[in-house]
């Protein structure tokens, strides 16, 4: 299957939690100057809500996915004095 390669490194928000290897969740994510949603899958069991990373595609609008913390968020969200 084609791999869309769009979306891999691109992160977004768990609509439907996953259930690890009983199943996936689905998964909006903003790509291609829109919003997509695609069938997201996931090592671990994730809630609706988690913010996720999609890691690889499995083409067919499916996707594996990790749960994603932003690294700036640990900043304080005080950027302005950054530079």
């Amino acid at each position: 299957m084609v791999q869309d390669e769009a979306v891999i490194g691109c992160t977004g928000e768990l609509l439907v939690g996953t259930r690890g290897a009983a199943g996936p969740g689905e998964i909006l994510v903003r790509v291609r100057g829109g919003s997509e949603t695609f069938l997201a899958w996931s090592q671990e069991p994730l809630p609706t809500g988690a913010t996720v990373l999609v890691i690889e595609s499995r083409g067919c609008r499916e996707v594996d996915v990790i749960e994603w913390a932003d690294p700036l968020d640990a900043l304080g969200g005080d950027t302005a004095d950054a530079g």
